[in-house]
This record gives structure tokens, C-alpha cells and sequence, in this order.
């Protein structure tokens, strides 16, 4: 099971920004707010539970490295 340290500020903008989305569009494709997108990029929280999950997911269907913020 992966910890939610791997899923910081720096990777989930890497994540978005290798995604090519805004937060508002990333926020569409989690299911979640823009805000709260906003909140994980600046450090103001981390994302838990199934936004953990949904995240690896995403990054892996992607051949997303969340360890390093480069493509696998």
C-alpha cells in the first residue's frame, strides 16, 4: 500500500501539468473541486483516502512516475 508522502505538492502539479489540464479540469476528471486541487498544490493538505487511490490510478494508467514527477 502506498503512503500519501508520495502524493505531494510537486507531484500532483507534475501530474497535472503532464496531463495538460488546468485545476479546474483535473478537479472534473477527480471528481472534486478546483479548490481543493489548489489546496494540494500549495501544500495547504494532502490528498487521503480514495484521492490517493484515484490519483495512483490515474498516474499509472498514464506511465506516470509520482516518485520522481517524470514519465516512467
Amino acid at each position: 500500500m502506498r503512503k500519501n508522502s508520495y502524493w505531494n505538492n510537486r507531484s500532483i502539479r507534475a501530474l497535472r501539468k503532464h496531463m495538460g489540464l488546468t485545476q479546474s479540469a483535473m478537479a472534473n476528471e477527480l471528481g472534486t473541486r478546483q479548490q481543493t486541487i489548489s489546496d494540494w498544490e500549495v501544500g495547504l493538505y494532502e490528498p487521503r483516502g480514495a484521492s490517493v487511490k484515484l490519483l495512483d490510478i490515474v498516474a499509472e494508467r498514464i506511465n506516470f512516475n509520482y516518485y520522481t514527477g517524470l514519465e516512467k
